[in-house]
């Protein structure tokens, strides 16, 4: 009990300010957790959730009486999110790798143009709906930029389960829209991350768009190989 009190009170001096331990520590998680996923290891997910479970008690630090900036009611709901879409994502790549001759955890792929669509109009229509919602809980405003978080969060996490190379893009959407948000509300540990998050995932985005390309040439190759196998035995 008292290294859990010690954690949740816990912060780090910053000249005239401090920063929350929890909410540092579930941003190194987090950042653990991506470089995991563009090199598709199966840990990333677990890391993950570590890091969700920590910023979950970050975000919602009002509600059990911890100082904390401000509420948002989108970040606390992302973290849920995450941890549920990480499961999925979890067994999923798990079984992969086990279902894999090359023991590979998922092959990058590109969504198609109908998947595309649907994911815009997802995250058009995800954020207009719970804006009001997350007003109405009184979230920290420009409301819908909380809520513009939390639907390309879902949908980017659910890209990456499925394997998708434009959840990449999709992140940084979401970046560009939560920085100026994490930093207006004064979660400075989390804004300075996202924003590194911006550059990564650009980078994450080229090493699977590189490594599909990879991916696929090999698997259009295999048949001729084959062939070429074949008539060298004859």
């Amino acid at each position: 009990m008292d290294l859990l009190r010690w954690l949740f009170e816990a912060q780090i001096p910053i000249g005239g300010s401090a920063l929350v331990l929890r909410e540092v520590l579930g941003n190194i998680f987090g950042l653990l957790s991506a470089l995991g996923g563009m090199r598709r290891k199966v840990w990333a997910w677990p890391i993950g959730i570590l890091g969700n479970i920590l910023l979950l008690t970050v975000f919602l630090g009002n509600v059990f009486g911890a100082a904390a900036p401000a509420t948002l009611w989108g970040q606390a709901a992302r973290q849920v999110m995450f941890i549920t879409v990480a499961i999925y994502g979890w067994y999923r790549w798990k079984q992969g790798q086990e279902s894999s001759a090359q023991g590979r955890a998922i092959v990058p792929g590109w969504a198609g143009n109908k998947v595309r669509i649907a994911l815009i109009a997802a995250m058009v229509a995800g954020t207009a709906a719970l804006t009001p919602v997350f007003d109405a809980l009184g979230s920290y405003p420009p409301v819908w930029a909380d809520a513009w978080t939390f639907m390309g969060s879902l949908l980017a996490t659910y890209g990456m389960a499925r394997g998708w190379t434009e959840f990449w893009l999709i992140w940084v959407a979401v970046d560009i829209v939560g920085v100026p948000l994490l930093f207006s509300a004064g979660y400075y540990a989390s804004a300075v991350m996202y924003l590194f998050y911006g550059f990564f995932t650009l980078t994450g985005f080229f090493v699977w768009w590189r490594a599909e390309k990879r991916e696929r040439a090999s698997h259009d190759a295999g048949p001729e190989a084959v062939a070429v196998s074949a008539g060298a035995a004859q």
